[in-house]
């Protein structure tokens, strides 16, 4: 493999317009936008913004949740990320440092209407972001929904109400020296989570469909990579960051970032922790997670807001195709040809066929796994590209890639290729699976196809005039499993470097 490839494997997304509409389908989002409608100058909110305990009531209401015990809770939350995302805006505060303009029900009885942005003398006003909801861009709904998702991760690292209680002074303040939280070291503990499921979610293949263990998942934070069989102490650890997943797992489920399936309340011992894992049947029990197509989009967000390099398929699509070849290289097949349509998609097939060719020439390193790429990306133009094709015939670099092409779509009144050439295109050809970082059976294959339908392969290859004639020879060597015609590569790997 080679070692520019990046870790993570390009991501396939969905396209905006899917993405936006799961964002909208979210709980949390919803119950927000709902709540930015219901509300109206009149909606009484503390000095922080939030809504007074009074208020919670009806907001619940509002939400359809007015006989759910929880219904408050869930309305208090919503109306943080109404506020935190610009659906609302509230004005200044009265002297009392409470906005108070009166119910928050029609005249009718009913929810208020929504209003005006802007409207009102005081109190909560409909936010410039609201109108985005309806009438925005499905990048302009996303932007909303990742700001949603900051105001649930940072809920989700939030300490926990019982431990804030224990530390409120006699004045009411909370005395954060005595709060044992680092919420740096929350937030990236969290962080971390989800970039390792990102990275047991994201595959060659695609995004996977297959839930991750929580075990597994607080495992990978926990315990060392050089460790054997992990201490009781470790395990502890891990146990106690299962029952802290899964609290943050519960809440970033409602904002759409994550399907969860909870642990089993059964599996908890009197302290409140999961008891030790029984076997790999039982495992599901402890709590099984996977993110959503959305998830993805967001997780890949903060990864990508950190400084980390995660490709996705159609990061390449807007460049030239140059940069489309050169990027190909660090791509796995699948995410490969994907990426390759969408660049072609965007371009006319004659002049995307011309342009790929131009970009397949030259002798630099990166040059043979650019024409295997062009070639194949040609593959996908189809018979629009054949007058460009036929245009490089006589290119010493592109004439036998354009004979292989002709050939395979059955052309008759293809030139044959002069002697050199055919040498020059099996070196090339070696040099481009090698930089691909191919199965070393495929390569064997290869190798030894191409030998075998020559004679005297080797006498003909050291003269080769490719920069990668030496290098390719001596891999040969290695590769071919005659160790007579192995040893043959060898010498002619030697004549090479002499003869250069």
């Amino acid at each position: 493999m080679p070692e520019d490839r990046p870790t993570l494997p390009p991501v396939r997304l969905r396209s905006d317009a899917e993405l936006a509409r799961a964002a909208l389908a979210t709980p949390l989002l919803a119950r927000a936008v709902r709540l930015a409608r219901w509300a109206d100058s009149r909606t009484r909110v503390g000095v922080g913004g939030e809504l007074v305990d009074e208020q919670l009531e009806s907001a619940a209401e509002a939400l359809g949740l007015g006989g759910d015990d929880d219904g408050p809770a869930y309305a208090s939350e919503a109306w943080r990320v109404a506020v935190d995302t610009g659906l609302v805006d509230i004005d200044d505060a009265g002297s009392d440092g409470e906005v108070d303009a009166g119910p928050v029900t029609g005249p009718d009885g009913g929810s208020a209407a929504e209003p005006e942005s802007g409207s009102g003398p005081g109190g909560v006003v409909a936010g410039a972001n609201l109108a985005r909801v309806t009438g925005g861009s499905p990048q302009d709904v996303l932007g909303l929904w990742l700001d949603a998702l900051d105001v649930a991760f940072a809920d989700a690292i939030a300490p926990l109400l019982d431990d804030i209680t224990d530390v409120i002074g006699d004045d009411g303040e909370i005395d954060v020296e005595a709060l044992d939280w680092d919420p740096d070291a929350e937030a990236a503990f969290l962080d971390g989570v989800l970039g390792n499921l990102y990275l047991l979610t994201v595959t060659d293949d695609g995004p996977g469909e297959d839930f991750v263990p929580l075990p597994v998942l607080a495992a990978s934070m926990i315990v060392p990579e050089d460790m054997g069989e992990p201490t009781d102490d470790v395990l502890e650890q891990v146990s106690e960051a299962m029952m802290h997943l899964d609290d943050q797992f519960r809440l970033l489920e409602s904002v759409g970032v994550v399907e969860y399936r909870p642990v089993d309340e059964a599996l908890m011992t009197d302290d409140g922790a999961a008891g030790p894992l029984v076997d790999e049947e039982d495992i599901t029990r402890y709590g099984m997670v996977r993110p959503t197509p959305l998830g993805l989009y967001g997780i890949r967000s903060r990864l990508r807001d950190a400084g980390v390099d995660v490709p996705a398929v159609g990061d390449l699509a807007d460049k030239g195709a140059e940069v489309l070849l050169d990027g190909l290289a660090r791509y796995p097949e699948i995410s490969a040809r994907a990426e390759t349509e969408q660049w072609l998609a965007r371009r006319a097939p004659a002049e995307a066929a011309r342009e790929l060719l131009a970009a397949a020439r030259g002798d630099d390193p990166g040059a043979p796994l650019r024409r295997l790429h062009c070639q194949q990306a040609l593959t996908l133009v189809g018979l629009p590209a054949e007058p460009a094709v036929r245009d490089a015939l006589d290119d010493p670099r592109l004439g036998g890639l354009a004979r292989v092409w002709l050939a395979e779509r059955g052309a008759t009144d293809v030139p044959a290729p002069p002697e050199s050439m055919i040498f020059w295109l099996a070196i090339d050809t070696i040099a481009a699976q090698l930089a691909a970082g191919g199965e070393a059976a495929e390569l064997q294959d290869l190798v030894e196809g191409l030998v075998g339908q020559h004679s005297g392969f080797f006498d003909a290859a050291w003269r080769v005039d490719h920069p990668a004639t030496a290098d390719v020879l001596e891999a040969m060597g290695r590769l071919h499993r005659d160790k007579a015609t192995a040893k043959e590569a060898r010498k002619a790997a030697f004549k090479s470097r002499s003869a250069h």
